[in-house]
């Protein structure tokens, strides 16, 4: 059995619709979705309206969290102090055009999602905004997966796609007393993170919107990536009065921002 799982949509119709074609072509059974269908893009309604009549598993992303509750983010939920400032501005952007029933459809999306030993989550177990970027520190990612209760663990939010495999991996826990220290050692077993980029708003170096197809039966990845009249998208940007450089990035398929410190802080606010 084959599924799709997808990412980060970002209110961009045209790519989304791509990838659906795509996914036809891949004969996947199921689609999941890891949130973040609003934000930066000109088209939110389209996006989850599309999603809503397709019924397709979403797990709320942090876009979608922050368009329910109010902007509950903090500057550490961004790269960098620019990204944060354009940011609001699509957010409140984003505020003003979303329809009642598509708000409420993104309230009720759950944190994360399960199907046997694959968990689906937007950003991590732990948070929306926490980043697990391919670099990121062995054992904080394989306990990220530990704590998903899965052996896969799929994740969106960085816009970059990767699998990321753990097999027989050793990890050594110590725990200090007054005068000694005792270390615990345990082989892992099997784990996987598998990051699904972004379909509308790819951070890979290209424009092409990326999703993943997993085969259930055989373990087997396949990075998608999908070519789509993203100019198109980057004019609707622009034409509806987002920040410019919205477009400037999708048809380069990077951020323009510094990374954070330290991509792995949850925030406590």
């Amino acid at each position: 059995m084959k599924i799709a799982v997808m990412s980060c949509i970002h209110g961009n119709i045209d790519a989304l619709d791509a990838v659906l074609l795509d996914i036809e072509t891949q004969k996947a059974e199921k689609i999941f979705c890891l949130g973040d269908l609003v934000g930066y893009g000109p088209y939110p309604n389209e996006v989850v309206e599309k999603i809503r009549a397709l019924d397709i598993p979403t797990c709320s992303g942090c876009w979608d969290e922050d368009i329910v509750e109010g902007l509950n983010a903090c500057d550490c939920s961004y790269p960098s102090l620019l990204a944060e400032k354009r940011g609001l501005v699509a957010h409140e952007w984003t505020n003003k055009q979303i329809k009642p029933e598509n708000r409420q459809f993104l309230a009720q999306l759950p944190y994360s999602l399960k199907e046997g030993n694959l968990a689906f989550v937007h950003g991590s177990p732990y948070s929306n905004h926490e980043y697990l970027l391919p670099e990121i520190d062995a054992f904080v990612a394989l306990e990220r997966v530990i704590a998903s209760g899965a052996e896969v663990l799929f994740c969106g939010h960085t816009h970059v796609p990767y699998v990321r495999n753990f097999n027989g991996s050793q990890l050594q826990v110590k725990i200090n007393h007054d005068k000694s220290s005792t270390a615990n050692t345990f082989t892992a077993q099997f784990k996987q993170i598998i990051n699904a980029g972004s379909v509308g708003e790819p951070r890979h170096g290209r424009p092409n919107a990326t999703y993943v197809i997993y085969d259930i039966n055989t373990q087997e990845v396949t990075l998608r990536e999908v070519n789509y009249d993203y100019q198109k998208t980057c004019a609707a940007i622009i034409e509806t009065g987002l920040p410019a450089i919205f477009a400037w990035r999708l048809a380069r398929g990077i951020e323009f921002a510094e990374r954070a410190d330290d991509p792995t802080h949850v925030c406590t606010r």
